[in-house]
């Protein structure tokens, strides 16, 4: 049976609710505070509500925070790939939410940040298995050189989310991913720093194979077999972002048989319903009804 098989990094998130970022030497007062296993976790999470087991290829330390990753990961249903790496803890990430929504990040990289060719050597693939790489990973000195040079050798679909430090990803670990990617979904604001174009979907789709640039709740334009096309989203109020939300959904529905076109409609679907709450994404039988209510 197909996985979604996760190469990237499962860290900490310690969510602060701000009324708005502080200014320079400046402090400001939290309106809520959390701490949660955060990175890929969501990804896998969604996939596997979605009805597609997942797995997680990348390190875990020894420590709190590895203890925590390692918990969430089960509880969401999936397989720890890699055993611990010793002498040091999992990552983290600092997430400060403002009162409109937005989002701005500080990460202190951890033993996810220790995925050598050596670690990737090990992975046995299935044959319809789905790997997914985050740009959180391609970022990192050892992690991106090696994650580069293993996907040439990968002969299984490959989903990237380059996510929002797609500037720092170097050139030669970049340039490589891009050219395996079967599918490239990122967000408007990123495609428009990787290609310099305001409509980046189809210079991407110059570079890679098929390409999603998410939009937000209003949808995404998906770039395939030499077509740029308009999927459709479902606005609603958003409490958060769901950029790992619509990954996950889409290569569930892709691993389950959908076309590119169905798939992207189902993540647009699972995003949207996701955007309404605090917490998990819906499981599948509620994104059906959400569906079946809309026609």
């Amino acid at each position: 049976m197909s996985r979604l098989v996760h190469v990237g990094q499962v860290v900490v998130d310690v969510l602060l609710r701000l009324p708005e970022l502080p200014g320079p030497g400046g402090d400001v007062l939290a309106t809520d505070s959390r701490i949660a296993v955060g990175g890929g976790l969501t990804v896998l999470s969604t996939a596997v509500r979605q009805g597609l087991p997942a797995a997680y290829a990348g390190m875990h330390g020894t420590g709190p925070m590895a203890d925590l990753a390692r918990e969430a990961l089960r509880g969401a249903g999936a397989e720890l790939l890699q055993p611990r790496y010793p002498g040091e803890d999992t990552g983290f990430t600092v997430v400060m939410v403002e009162s409109d929504g937005e989002r701005t990040f500080a990460t202190s990289v951890g033993a996810e940040g220790e995925l050598g060719p050596a670690e990737l050597a090990r992975l046995a693939l299935r044959p319809d298995d789905f790997v997914y790489v985050s740009g959180l990973c391609l970022v990192q000195p050892r992690n991106g050189p090696a994650l580069a040079e293993w996907l040439s050798t990968v002969d299984v679909p490959v989903i990237v989310d380059p996510g929002p430090l797609v500037a720092d990803i170097p050139a030669d670990v970049l340039d490589p991913v891009l050219a395996r990617a079967d599918w490239w979904s990122c967000n408007e604001s990123e495609g428009i720093l990787l290609t310099g174009e305001a409509e980046p979907a189809a210079a991407l789709a110059a570079r890679t194979g098929g390409v999603i640039v998410r939009m937000g709740p209003e949808g995404c334009v998906l770039a395939a077999d030499g077509e740029v096309r308009w999927i459709p989203g479902y606005p609603v109020k958003a409490f958060g972002s769901s950029g790992d939300v619509h990954v996950g959904a889409f290569a569930a529905a892709l691993a389950a048989g959908e076309s590119p076109e169905a798939s992207v409609a189902r993540a647009n679907a699972v995003a949207a319903l996701t955007l309404t709450r605090h917490g998990a994404a819906p499981a599948a039988e509620e994104v059906d009804a959400f569906l079946a209510a809309q026609h």
